[in-house]
């Protein structure tokens, strides 16, 4: 059924957040064990070491644009408005996040980093166009 089609993007989406939590973990464990912080020095975001920070930042990223996400495929999914377009937009920023995140907490290329946000961003906006459409 293509409803529940939907739902499979939105699932990687939420595991995404569960491995960047865990990338997290390792790399703040990582830095108190070999010496390059201490565990209080992660009550102070603004003092954590290059490698978690990023992660961190990351991991705020992934509270910000995908709740968009997650609410235009909930509504697509209870105004019957889910299709093939909107499964493959759904993918799309999916995709586009799990790039922007391997990006972010790997290399931190700024330039790559953005032109995957932005394609995750036009898609999201592609799917609120998409269900206002729908809705009409």
């Amino acid at each position: 059924m293509i409803h529940t089609a939907m739902i499979w993007p939105v699932i990687a989406q939420v595991l995404l957040v569960y491995i960047v939590y865990g990338v997290m973990g390792k790399r703040r464990f990582g830095a108190v064990r070999q010496g390059t912080a201490r565990a209080r020095d992660f009550l102070v975001p603004s003092i954590e070491p290059e490698t978690s920070a990023t992660v961190a930042r990351n991991l705020t990223n992934q509270f910000e644009l995908p709740v968009l996400f997650y609410l235009v495929c909930t509504l697509l999914i209870v105004t019957n408005g889910v299709s093939i377009l909107t499964v493959s937009a759904a993918w799309l920023f999916v995709l586009s996040r799990y790039g922007h995140a391997f990006v972010h907490m790997t290399s931190n290329r700024l330039m790559l980093r953005h032109r995957l946000f932005v394609v995750g961003l036009f898609t999201n906006a592609l799917l609120w166009l998409l269900l206002a459409v729908h809705i009409l």
